[in-house]
């Protein structure tokens, strides 16, 4: 391993690392309604709960001296629950609707992803290593996973394909994303986080509907039981799959 593998405080984006990815955003989704549907907590307490434990995370990751695997995606998880409630107590509880809200989280993301770039002179995440660097790092996180929730909702809900099918559109525009990768030039750390962006509203649709009752388009699956097959499933796979710090889209070669 090399000294820059050591220094680097976040995985190696790798197929593992986007199954993964895809599970966690799924995860939010089913998580999130657990809290505040199911429990019946509303959109506000559930924001509260999981924007408090982000906090803590984010604060832990930025402390922890390399990079480590569960802590970094029990992060992520609870920026995608966070997410998926901050994103519904905006969309409903406040009236903005789905396309307003994802607009106005679009206009976030591109604003946090400026700022970086001006403060940094690049975006890509092999330069997450330092605190300010991982501050913008988790803003854009936190930002893209609740544009994603809005984006799918207003996909499975305005645009009116249902649940399933909002599913099949992200999941295409994915693979386009990864065929642009691999048969174009294009930046590596563009196509990076627009398909870091695009699993959050695949996952929210694959999460609504599981969830979701049979006359919304759902299968009406329990939330806390597909809750905790999918938790479980991430925990097997970060033990299974290769977990290690690395090389990112966009980082130039070394020399030898």
């Amino acid at each position: 391993m090399s000294a820059n593998d050591v220094a680097s405080k976040v995985p190696a984006v790798t197929l593992g690392f986007w199954i993964i990815k895809i599970l966690a955003t799924t995860l939010g989704e089913t998580g999130g309604d657990t809290v505040t549907m199911t429990l019946n907590l509303g959109y506000l307490v559930g924001t509260a709960i999981f924007l408090s434990a982000l906090v803590v995370l984010v604060v832990a990751q930025i402390a922890a001296k390399k990079f480590q695997p569960f802590l970094y995606w029990a992060t992520i998880i609870a920026s995608t629950t966070a997410g998926t409630t901050m994103a519904d107590f905006a969309d409903r509880s406040l009236g903005i609707g789905y396309a307003g809200g994802s607009t106005l989280l679009l206009a976030a993301m591109i604003a946090v992803l400026a700022l970086w770039y001006r403060a940094e002179g690049t975006i890509s995440v092999d330069t997450v290593n330092t605190p300010r660097v991982e501050a913008f790092y988790w803003a854009a996180i936190t930002i893209s996973q609740t544009l994603g929730t809005a984006l799918g909702d207003w996909m499975a809900d305005d645009a009116g394909v249902g649940f399933a099918g909002g599913a099949l559109v992200f999941g295409a525009a994915l693979a386009v994303v990864a065929a642009l990768y691999f048969w174009t030039g294009i930046s590596r750390v563009l196509l990076f986080w627009a398909a870091f962006i695009l699993t959050r509203p695949l996952g929210a649709t694959v999460g609504d509907f599981l969830d979701k009752p049979l006359n919304h388009g759902g299968l009406a699956l329990s939330r806390p039981l597909a809750s905790a097959v999918l938790a479980v499933a991430i925990v097997a796979l970060v033990l299974l799959l290769p977990q290690r710090a690395g090389r990112h889209p966009g980082e130039a070669p070394r020399a030898a």
